[in-house]
């Protein structure tokens, strides 16, 4: 597996990309985004599916730590848990733990095990177009990847960098 040791800083272009892709509101929500919820209730319904989840970074956080199957009920759990992870952390350090642990496809965890394996240098020499990568793998690290579902990773990456440049 692909591990290093937990962030001590991030990327301030990632940092960017990552709340621009997960979490609008971070800076002022208190773990639990109820217009995320809210969205995503709408849209699971309109699909008929889970299609969206509405979870914050700090609920990803959680879910990461816990590793319990996703059902309404873990859902409720984790946004409790998020609250109180947004009591005892500051916003940075959560970015930190996220960044530490998401898994970003195949046997790759961590921002900077991927920045290495992926790109051949460290977080800090990041450009956009790799830090946008890197925060849309974590969103779905099974189907996309580098080697497997490039056409919706690229695609996904390239719709943050246009956001990102809006």
């Amino acid at each position: 597996m692909w591990r290093f040791p937990p962030c001590d800083t991030l990327p301030e272009k990632f940092v960017k990309a990552l709340i621009e892709f997960e979490d609008h509101r971070f800076y002022s929500h208190c773990g639990v985004s109820a217009t995320a919820i809210g969205r995503a209730i709408v849209q699971n319904i309109r699909n008929g599916r889970v299609v969206s989840g509405g979870s914050t970074l700090s609920m990803q956080v959680i879910r990461l730590s816990r590793q319990k199957p996703r059902t309404v009920w873990q859902k409720i759990v984790e946004m409790f848990m998020a609250t109180r992870l947004e009591a005892r952390y500051s916003k940075e350090e959560i970015l930190r733990i996220y960044a530490s642990h998401a898994p970003f496809g195949g046997n790759v965890v961590g921002l900077d095990a991927a920045s290495w394996r992926y790109f051949g240098h460290s977080a800090e020499d990041l450009s956009w177009a790799e830090s946008a990568m890197l925060a849309v793998l974590p969103n779905a690290p099974a189907i996309i990847h580098l080697s497997k579902g490039r056409k919706t990773l690229l695609s996904k990456r390239n719709r943050l960098l246009k956001q990102l440049f809006e």
